[in-house]
């Protein structure tokens, strides 16, 4: 570590050389600057810059290495497990750098590395052109598709990585380095699901579709219809076109106007199908769910960028989230599912969901560390709650939700969806075939592990 004059000296040349901010412990807006969405996290990094431009991300690296500081990156730090942040580490926070420029020539967009999802939405939104994101407006850009991303447009349009066309980077020698298909093919090849390993992306390309038109039913049941519901969403969406998706989500029955006041609080399973179309070809598809008795029922056309904010979650509560590839649905694994998300805390804002993969999923090209491709199902149980007197409750509650389903899980995972689970889960989200050459080009880029706050890849 460097002697205390030379950092100070460092730090008081940063605060001088960076467009964006700087904040050290005891600085007014430093409790604030390391305050991610997951209230579990409390770390208290040794300097947070906040960045302005990639001139600044180079500078900051530059500061961390010549401390010797391991560097956390921040970009939406929707994360679970805090990797935004770094106990005594350098955090680069990209939060100012958010600017969207799209090209609808070309139907591609860039994205700045500090970009959330409901930026890029509202941005291409306009044109009629969309990509594959999230289930959150909230979550950050970069962070999402290099891990993969999956999202209510996945079976349409393939993952988000998919729709991958270049990645900017600053390397941990402080270097910007381009990557795509052509150039730095085998580091864009690795940042197909390898996240942050490699350098701080200061902006994606992504491919754009068309989308003009998208449409949603969403349905309510009492929580003892669950497992007829789940069956028949099951057939509808496996006998559906690639452009049918959605989930099923129990939940508690939110304080919303469409929700009658007696079910506000109570256990519901949800039954949400998306569509890339219109209204009246979707009702047509979930014909078969709309016929079976329910509570409350919403159908229309809806913006795709207000549909990503149909389920968003406020910062500042408690999350532990976790997630099992299936290999298939049958009647036993639909039943587990359903006890098992029926036995969720309630009231809280805790989710599980059942979601369909498949389509342009499967389709998609296998070349990559992607290792869940092909798992026709992904069930996800994510915990979300106030008061840490809920912890052992919850976080047992999400163990048992995997642990229940284990028996038809596939072994892969996707990265986005869990927290700090070991290298055996990493693993299984990268592709155990993948690991040596993951490895490699994490030797090549940073042979001294400095981006270590990650679902983390060690150089070899």
């Amino acid at each position: 570590m460097a002697s205390r004059s030379k950092a100070g000296a460092a730090l008081a040349a940063l605060r001088e050389d960076l467009v964006g901010a700087v904040h050290a412990p005891g600085d007014e807006g430093y409790d604030e600057a390391r305050t991610v969405f997951n209230a579990m996290i409390d770390r208290r990094p040794a300097v947070i810059a906040q960045c302005a431009d990639a001139t600044d991300v180079v500078r900051a690296v530059r500061f961390g290495r010549e401390l010797d500081l391991h560097i956390a990156v921040r970009g939406g730090g929707h994360g679970v497990a805090g990797t935004a942040l770094g106990d005594g580490a350098l955090v680069v926070d990209l939060r100012r750098m958010h600017r969207v420029t799209v090209d609808p020539v070309a139907e591609a967009v860039r994205v700045e590395g500090g970009a959330t999802a409901g930026r890029l939405d509202r941005a291409t939104q306009p044109y009629g052109l969309a990509t594959t994101g999230g289930r959150a407006s909230t979550a950050g850009v970069g962070g999402f598709v290099l891990g993969g991303g999956t999202g209510w447009l996945d079976r349409a349009f393939g993952l988000a990585v998919d729709n991958l066309l270049g990645v900017e980077l600053v390397t941990a020698d402080a270097e910007r380095v381009r990557a795509s298909a052509e150039e730095n093919p085998e580091l864009f090849w690795a940042l197909h699901g390898g996240g942050g390993n490699f350098g701080i992306a200061t902006s994606l390309t992504l491919r754009l579709h068309a989308l003009p038109e998208f449409s949603v039913v969403l349905l309510l049941f009492p929580p003892e219809s669950g497992p007829a519901a789940v069956r028949v969403f099951r057939e509808v969406v496996g006998g559906g076109p690639d452009e049918l998706g959605g989930a099923v989500l129990y939940l508690t029955g939110p304080p919303a106007r469409f929700v009658p006041d007696a079910l506000v609080g109570t256990l519901l399973c949800a039954v949400l199908l998306t569509y890339v179309g219109g209204e009246d070809g979707l009702r047509e598809l979930a014909a078969p769910l709309l016929a079976l008795p329910h509570e409350v029922e919403l159908a229309g056309d809806i913006p795709y960028a207000d549909a990503q904010c149909m389920f968003d979650v406020p910062p500042g509560l408690r999350n532990h989230w976790s997630a099992e590839c299936l290999t298939g649905l049958p009647d036993e694994s639909v039943d587990v599912f359903c006890a098992r998300a029926g036995g969720m805390p309630v009231p809280a804002g805790t989710r599980c969901l059942l979601v369909p993969q498949g389509g342009a999923v499967a389709a998609g090209p296998h070349a990559y560390p992607v290792a869940y491709r092909d798992a026709p199902w992904a069930v996800h149980p994510f915990g979300i709650w106030a008061d840490p007197a809920g912890d052992e409750r919850t976080v047992d509650w999400v163990r048992g939700v995997r642990a229940g389903l284990r028996p038809w899980s596939s072994g892969a995972v996707c990265l986005n969806l869990i927290g700090d689970e070991g290298p055996e889960r990493v693993r299984a989200g990268l592709g155990a075939g993948n690991t040596l050459r993951l490895e490699k080009v994490k030797r090549r880029y940073d042979p001294d592990n400095v981006f270590r706050f990650n679902h983390n890849i060690r150089p070899v």
